[in-house]
């Protein structure tokens, strides 16, 4: 009696590490990179009067403003321009939009994450919006 208590202890544990391993993500740079100059860099360019440049602000600086969710100085959510349903509105004009269409909105902003990190003025590889 005390084995199988101590078998399906042990199976709820494995299972518990499981499904938390199963959620991490670490951000792909690289993608994050492709959405942010084809997207992001796109649209300031066209309609908000100048691109943004990941080395335009620190590290701190972006980790401060991703984690405000505030975009167009508080206006709306910086979120909704990763969203899926966003992504589908601009798909026809934006082939980055389109090619990432199917990608879970949690992963695409944690690549755009580690790429403006990377790529602030005290990154890894500060980047310019070329």
């Amino acid at each position: 009696m005390k084995n199988s208590r101590c078998r399906a202890a042990d199976v709820t544990v494995l299972l518990a590490c499981t499904t938390t391993f199963a959620f991490a993500y670490d951000g792909d740079w690289k993608r994050g990179r492709i959405y942010y100059r084809s997207v992001c860099t796109a649209c300031h360019a066209a309609q908000a009067g100048g691109s943004i440049a990941p080395s335009d602000m620190t590290k701190a600086q972006w980790q401060g403003y991703l984690q405000a969710d505030k975009h167009a100085k508080g206006k709306d959510s910086m979120k909704q321009y990763l969203s899926q349903a966003y992504r589908a509105s601009i798909k026809a004009q934006n082939k980055a939009a389109e090619k990432f269409a199917d990608v879970p909105e949690a992963e695409l902003y944690e690549d755009l994450k580690a790429f403006v990190i990377r790529g602030a003025k005290d990154g890894d590889s500060p980047a310019s919006c070329s």
